[in-house]
């Protein structure tokens, strides 16, 4: 069972129909993660039941908020990405088992693609978090 039926940011898997990665939250009076734990639920079977991701993403404390352009998935369908309003980075190389924080230093990201590495190796990928000009002006006036 999902932490939450209300969240931003869903990526679903560029091959297996069944396979989808969401971001929960509590709805939009608070727009903050469940019980201030950030989680990351994935569904391999279509939405009947879900896995709760925890590893390493914060679980005390977290007030990241992931809006709905901001999880990304690549075309491995094994590399996902996701950023905050908080200013936090997160991507995973094993669909969402284990995740890794690259940064919590950012300014608040609204949207995350990959970009294409060169085509001999996949594994040169890069993730860039977009900003909007607004917030991408703050950070360089400081």
């Amino acid at each position: 069972m999902p932490p939450s039926s209300f969240g931003f940011a869903v990526a679903a898997h560029p091959r297996d129909s069944d396979t989808a990665w969401f971001v929960p939250a509590i709805k939009d009076e608070r727009r903050i993660p469940v019980e201030g734990k950030l989680v990351v639920t994935r569904t391999r079977d279509g939405g009947e039941t879900f896995d709760v991701l925890r590893e390493g993403l914060p679980q005390s404390h977290a007030y990241d908020l992931v809006y709905r352009h901001a999880l990304a998935i690549d075309d491995s369908g094994d590399r996902l990405a996701f950023a905050t309003t908080t200013g936090g980075l997160y991507v995973t190389e094993d669909q969402g088992d284990h995740w890794l924080e690259v940064s919590h230093t950012l300014p608040p990201a609204h949207a995350v693609r990959f970009a294409p590495g060169p085509a001999r190796d996949q594994r040169t990928r890069h993730v860039h978090p977009f900003m909007t000009r607004q917030a991408s002006r703050a950070s360089h006036s400081n």
